[in-house]
């Protein structure tokens, strides 16, 4: 067994949970660089929670430059072993409407000008992203959801656009009447894949804030209205996150989806041809294996 602990990504909006027990903002050094910010820590009905302002306090880090791959090592670091996502997201489907949640379980990756991997020459890794986010811990995150009373879908697939631009027209009818994605957002890539380079469970829950601009009777993203959607997702996010300790339990089993070993098979380089440098970054994301 081991004590569940769970890392929530997100907006600052969600972080004021009412029971949160022994709060400490805490600073967490990486070799990959500075998070996007100090981490909140304390427990939650006996479990451990650590909350990680993704674009940093007072919202200062663009989608492109968040520092995702110090996140994700900041994250590991403290022990956390279940990190779910709260984020942001626009909907290209009539039924998805703005104040839904979407649990996502799949995506499709169209950032460019992120650092996607923790690996690469001196120690080269595959994993399978087949399945981008862990069964079980996205099914307790739709429980709590529904347990919360909120209108949620479980199930879809997420475009990770680069941005910090909103899409086009042309662009949001390509994504959803030919790729048919369902919800649209800049932050869950190369963050969900990090996650899983570093044998960490991950959920993905979409906000729907906004029906992006394919909509005809809604035309262009408005962001004062994406903003007033924003503040009462936020309430709904609190009380989803207040319900999880029930779902998850203060300890845990081996992930049965293999979240935690998908790097058993995955390093190609020999032992002896490794980057001592690379090797010695990778201590906390890779150190089970390496």
């Amino acid at each position: 067994m081991q004590k569940t602990k769970i890392g929530i990504i997100g907006g600052s909006g969600i972080y004021d949970i009412e029971g949160l027990e022994n709060e400490t903002w805490t600073a967490v050094q990486s070799p990959w660089g500075a998070p996007s910010d100090d981490i909140l820590t304390g427990s939650l009905d006996g479990v451990e929670f650590a909350f990680l302002p993704r674009h940093g306090r007072g919202h200062v880090h663009s989608p492109t430059t968040v520092p995702y791959r110090a996140n994700i090592d900041a994250l590991k670091r403290l022990g956390v072993t279940d990190v779910i996502s709260v984020s942001a997201c626009g909907s290209f489907r009539e039924h998805m409407a703005p104040g839904d949640f979407v649990i996502v379980d799949q995506f499709i990756d169209r950032t460019f000008a992120r650092e996607k991997s923790f690996f690469g020459t001196g120690c080269v890794a595959h994993v399978s992203v087949a399945h981008p986010t862990c069964p079980r811990l996205s099914e307790a995150c739709h429980q709590a959801a529904t347990q919360a009373g909120i209108t949620v879908h479980k199930g879809g697939t997420y475009l990770a656009m680069e941005g910090p631009q909103f899409s086009t027209l042309a662009e949001s009818k390509l994504y959803r009447e030919v790729w048919g994605c369902d919800v649209i957002g800049m932050t869950n890539m190369p963050e969900a894949k990090l996650a899983r380079e570093a044998e960490l469970c991950y959920a993905s829950v979409a906000m729907i804030t906004d029906y992006d601009s394919w909509h005809p009777d809604h035309g262009e993203v408005d962001v004062t209205e994406i903003i007033k959607t924003l503040m009462g997702n936020a309430d709904k996010a609190r009380t989803l996150v207040r319900a999880l300790p029930a779902l998850l339990g203060a300890e845990r089993t081996t992930c049965p989806h293999g979240c935690d070993t998908a790097l058993e098979y995955a390093i190609l380089t020999a032992p002896e041809k490794r980057d001592p440098a690379l090797v010695a970054k990778l201590d906390a994301v890779a150190g089970r294996v390496l």
